[in-house]
């Protein structure tokens, strides 16, 4: 199971509204990157590491698909389809050490980051096989506290 980290900045960049997290205004993507999120610093796509844009991935370009937010009281819930990249020709990327994944806002003009996952180990995903980012039932869930 990945180990799922919120970048600290995005909270801020929410009250900043370089973030529309709410509804379905915003293009949200995902990558896979080979360097450990810093989660008190990092802030936009280019602070992290993707790996190479090769044999299926197309790098930092694949939209997270059916992003959406609704609100119930004080809590607005994120749910979007699990991501899904399939190596062909080579290793995904044309890497062996792929390890976490990020997404990010797309719209906003520096590329915001959101949150990523730790997959826990370095993977290779080679010819055929495929790699999901699973989002579960909720992507993320905002509330008051």
């Amino acid at each position: 199971m990945a180990t799922y980290t919120k970048y600290n900045l995005f909270i801020e960049n929410l009250a900043n509204k370089l973030i529309d997290f709410f509804g379905t205004t915003d293009t949200y993507k995902a990558i896979i990157h080979t360097d450990a999120p810093a989660p008190t610093t990092d802030n936009v796509f280019t602070d992290l590491v993707p790996i190479g844009s090769s044999n299926g991935y197309p790098n930092g370009t694949t939209n997270v698909i059916g992003f959406d937010s609704t609100r119930t009281g004080d809590t607005i819930t994120a749910t979007a389809v699990d991501v899904l990249w399939t190596a062909t020709g080579g290793n995904l990327g044309g890497s062996t050490t792929g390890r976490y994944f990020s997404y990010y806002d797309d719209t906003s003009a520096s590329k915001n980051l959101v949150a990523s996952w730790d997959y826990g180990s370095t993977f290779t995903v080679a010819t055929g096989e495929t790699m999901t980012l699973d989002f579960g039932a909720t992507l993320a869930t905002l509330g008051a506290t």
